[in-house]
């Protein structure tokens, strides 16, 4: 596979006087910019007894604020051409958008207006609060696998609240909050030393640096919350809990495995997502070539490091390697775990061989260059990794990282999977 600079997008960086971190990645292959403003909160922050806070504050931030009418962010960057999006991770919350490059002072107005002036209001919150239960009805209670198994899996792989509850929301919490609750979570963490903004693509630094302390530069300084790390022990004995979904056309089951630590030991958490790829990384892989094909007993198998998979890198301590299975019923879960087992057992005895680690180590890599063709994707990807590992120029070195993962690496790693304490989650059918 043909090697591409280490850095390929140099990161220019400053910090405002109140403490927010601006990162410039410049790119004039095209006329447009990506923006990004990534708040060091997620699911993990929420208060016990208010579940769902920090998704619910992902919708907050779209509803007004001093110089900016309700829902108006999202209709100016569509009307100046652009699009826009916004997640909630355990680690973080990003807001993002691609824009002519003629619109990034917009841009940076807008982001800027609700970080210093939010309209948190009875009315916006009762309002959001009906919004996220109607997306956890939608997404959860009223479909097949909803919240299977991001939701349920942590609740029995981990014991503290941060680690094990559910981040989309319980409705009690939800429908309990109040404005003064609001206004002190939003003063906690939407605050600018608590943020990461990174503006990419056809700009130039210095006039990024200028209208960020134009527009940022007097909101105030407020001091950054001290939040985990919330570390725990791995289980001392194996954990199984069988839940009931009356959507489900057939079962499922989720395996979880601990991993070292994603940021304080990144090298070797590398070679547990190179030992995911190998397990269930495509149609080749180990457990899709023998559940899927061979056996034919599993109509689906995934495997994935983080809560959402596509959050490997964005994600600290403790989290979990999953393996993801659908199946007709035909083979028990103890058969498919056997089997599950026997594969990570056979790589921890032999390893990978050179090649099947070549291949997928070239196609880990090209995923990752491939995540960062997208300018609004490249932006938030680069704040994310600078607020959870603190060096935004990590994610062009993961490639070469990736690459010197070796077959004994690999073996070793399954071994630690053979070696744990697992959490299983099993979902049974329950309708008619």
């Amino acid at each position: 596979m043909p090697t591409r600079p280490k850095h390929a997008h140099p990161v220019e960086r400053t910090v405002l006087g109140n403490g927010l971190k601006v990162l410039v990645v410049p790119d004039r292959t095209v006329p447009l910019v990506g923006v990004a403003v990534v708040y060091n909160v997620g699911f993990r922050s929420e208060p016990e007894g208010r579940t769902g806070f920090a998704h619910l504050f992902e919708h907050m931030m779209f509803q007004g604020s001093a110089h900016v009418g309700k829902m108006e962010h999202g209709r100016l960057v569509e009307s100046a051409g652009g699009r826009m999006n916004g997640h909630t991770l355990p680690d973080l919350t990003a807001y993002y958008e691609a824009l002519p490059a003629s619109a990034l002072e917009l841009a940076l107005f807008l982001e800027a207006d609700r970080m210093a002036s939010l309209s948190v209001s009875e009315e916006n919150l009762r309002n959001q609060v009906d919004v996220v239960k109607e997306e956890i009805r939608v997404n959860v209670l009223n479909r097949p696998y909803g919240g299977f198994p991001w939701i349920l899996l942590p609740a029995l792989a981990f014991t503290s609240y941060p680690n094990a509850h559910n981040g989309y929301g319980d409705f009690t919490h939800l429908e309990e909050a109040t404005v003064g609750e609001s206004e002190d979570f939003y003063a906690t963490f939407y605050s600018p030393a608590n943020a990461v903004l990174a503006v990419v693509g056809d700009c130039a630094a210095d006039e990024v640096f200028a209208l960020a302390e134009r527009y940022f530069g007097s909101i105030r300084r407020r001091r950054v919350p001290k939040r985990g790390p919330w570390p725990e022990p791995r289980p001392s004995t194996d954990l199984h809990r069988v839940v009931r979904d009356p959507l489900a056309p057939q079962p499922a089951f989720a395996v979880g495995y601990r991993t070292t630590d994603p940021v304080g030991d990144l090298d070797r958490y590398l070679i547990y997502d190179v030992l995911a790829s190998l397990l269930a990384g495509g149609d080749s892989s180990r457990l899709r070539a023998r559940l899927i094909y061979r056996d034919n007993n599993v109509t689906d198998v995934s495997c994935q490091l983080g809560t959402f998979g596509d959050d490997a890198f964005f994600v600290r301590d403790p989290t979990l390697l999953q393996v993801i299975v659908f199946h007709p019923g035909t083979a028990t879960t103890s058969t498919l775990l056997q089997a599950i087992d026997e594969e990570i057992g056979r790589l921890a005895e032999d390893g990978p061989d050179r090649q099947e680690l070549a291949r997928v180590v070239n196609t880990s890599s090209a995923d990752l260059w491939r995540s960062l063709d997208s300018l609004m994707d490249r932006a938030h990807i680069f704040a994310s990794v600078e607020t959870v590992h603190g060096r935004a120029e990590l994610v062009e070195e993961l490639a070469s990282r990736l690459a010197a993962v070796k077959v004994a690496d690999v073996a070793e790693a399954a071994s630690d999977l053979l070696s744990q304490h697992r959490a299983v989650l099993e979902l049974q059918p329950a309708g008619n």
